[in-house]
């Protein structure tokens, strides 16, 4: 059952958004430039965002498989003996 990357990805962007432009006005930065910030900053993370989840699907689906095919080897043993 894998995730779904682009919705996790969009919320840590619109995370990591508002936490970016609220750090940089508190750092007396003008608007513009926490905006600008904030941008690339959001860009990133959905990058990373979406790097992560599918590691982890690919993880998922590799546990899920070779579940199942220690599953059948343990019938295919179990009918032959």
């Amino acid at each position: 059952m894998p995730l779904n990357v682009r919705p996790i990805a969009l919320s840590f962007a619109a995370i990591s958004f508002f936490i970016i432009a609220i750090i940089g006005s508190f750092s007396g930065l003008s608007p513009f430039t926490c905006c600008k910030r904030s941008l690339i900053g959001a860009f990133f993370a959905y990058i990373a965002a979406t790097i992560a989840v599918k590691a982890i699907n690919a993880i998922l689906i590799n546990a899920v498989v070779t579940s199942k095919l220690n599953k059948q080897k343990e019938n295919d043993n179990a009918s032959r003996d």
